[in-house]
């Protein structure tokens, strides 16, 4: 029975993509310079449609690239489900660079083409919906001073010695990496110490830590001044990498010696919390398990069929308050009509006049001001209806992979939350259909 389930499920999805070309055809624009075969005219191994239900495969079923592509390829019924007709399995590493070449906007469209297919196939009510926030996290270590101010120096010295291969002259310097380790592990043992002498230690030791980090980025810039222009290509790309780390090299080294040698207290607005993830963000919901997250702030809505009809990624968080008016918008844009009701939890309350505004457009808008609001029976069933989309929040967490993102960039970033949504969407109208 659950094999037999399992496939009805994959079937259905089939049935459902088929019955939006559209959708397809989004892809292939996206995806048309490699399923075309390259430049040469060479007819290519698979096609768009091949690569789209491969991506659904490896998301629904919570796989990396390469467990999924060795997935597919034992097992029969997953490669009639890509009409892959028999054909070697991709590459996993093809697989993950046509992912990449699918853009944000593109899964953000198809998700719009198949909301407005449930609507037609009055499979979803978008005239009652629910939307709340939640957190995506970003793959990085959690940040510290010192541990940024090690990253800085153990990339930059990485990138200085291969330049130092390639031309001798061109990084004359040395760098005692086991020293600055030892300075930065000395502070990391010992920040939490109580003691009055230890304490004056750790301090100069992290005085040293920021002056040496500060002549390495020093270093770095006259580097990347001098060589990211080059003749010798390989000693320009070097450079052009180092170029890339320089801005947030520069940060990390700033706010530290701001914070721990000036005793000024930096918002984190000013800060970086990756090198490699830079547009990573510190968000703090009051969560007493995780006071504080590092990714961006995800907008969902919803339907009681838990059909997500919109979602939003943000790069620059903003407060829930400003977000209830762009709901309504948008879904009148996507639907032609303004949601009958509105259920959201009290962050999304607007000042007053606002929400008197607000109110105008949507003959229920279920968000509560103040706790005698509770006492309303219809809001009391609102927010009971609401509270229903913490389960799919915690669904797309646990079944696709929301608590933490792999891929690197804000764009790679809004490319997994959008697969994510698309198939928990194929799922919901698969379950629909079959139902």
């Amino acid at each position: 029975k659950v094999v037999r389930d399992y496939r009805a499920r994959y079937r259905t999805i089939s049935q459902v993509l088929d019955a939006n070309p559209e959708i397809l055809d989004a892809v292939h624009q996206d995806l048309n310079h490699r399923s075309q075969g390259g430049r040469k005219g060479r007819k290519g191994d698979f096609t768009s449609e091949n690569i789209l239900r491969a991506l659904i495969v490896q998301d629904r079923e919570g796989l990396p690239f390469r467990e999924a592509v060795i997935r597919i390829g034992g097992d029969g019924f997953l490669q009639a489900f890509l009409r892959m007709r028999k054909k070697a399995v991709m590459d996993f590493s093809f697989l993950d660079k046509c992912f990449l070449a699918i853009r944000p906007q593109t899964w953000k469209r198809v998700n719009e083409m198949l909301g407005r297919y449930a609507v037609a196939q009055e499979a979803i009510n978008p005239k009652v919906i629910r939307t709340d926030t939640t957190v995506v996290e970003c793959n990085i270590h959690h940040p510290t001073d010192a541990s940024l101010l090690w990253d800085t120096w153990r990339v930059a010295t990485r990138l200085l010695k291969r330049a130092r291969e390639i031309l001798r002259e061109s990084v004359p310097h040395r760098f005692h990496n086991r020293k600055i380790k030892g300075l930065y592990l000395f502070v990391t043992r010992y920040i939490v110490s109580k003691s009055k002498s230890r304490q004056k230690q750790v301090k100069a030791r992290f005085r040293t830590l920021i002056e040496r980090v500060d002549w390495l980025v020093a270093i770095a810039a006259d580097f990347c001044r001098n060589y990211r222009a080059s003749s010798n290509l390989e000693l320009s790309g070097v450079a052009l990498e180092l170029q890339a780390y320089l801005p947030s090299m520069q940060t990390v080294a700033t706010t530290a010696r701001r914070a721990n040698m000036e005793g000024e207290k930096v918002p984190a607005s000013e800060r970086v919390f990756s090198l490699f993830e830079p547009h990573t963000e510190l968000i703090k919901r009051g969560r007493r398990q995780k006071p504080v997250e590092f990714g961006h702030k995800v907008l969902l809505c919803e339907t009681a069929e838990k059909f997500i009809t919109d979602y939003e990624v943000y790069e620059k968080r903003q407060p829930d308050c400003d977000l209830t008016g762009p709901v309504i918008e948008r879904h009148q844009k996507l639907f032609g009509e303004r949601p009958l009701v509105l259920a959201a939890d009290k962050g999304f309350c607007p000042e007053k006049s606002k929400f008197e505004e607000l109110a105008k457009l949507v003959h229920n808008l279920a968000i509560p001001r103040r706790m005698q609001d509770f006492m309303d029976k219809v809001l009391t069933s609102c927010q009971a209806f609401r509270a229903g989309i913490e389960g799919t929040i915690s669904g797309l967490k646990r079944a696709f992979r929301w608590v933490r993102c792999f891929f690197r960039g804000f764009k790679g970033f809004a490319r997994t939350v959008g697969l994510g949504v698309f198939c928990h969407n194929l799922i919901v109208l698969a379950d629909q259909e079959s139902g």
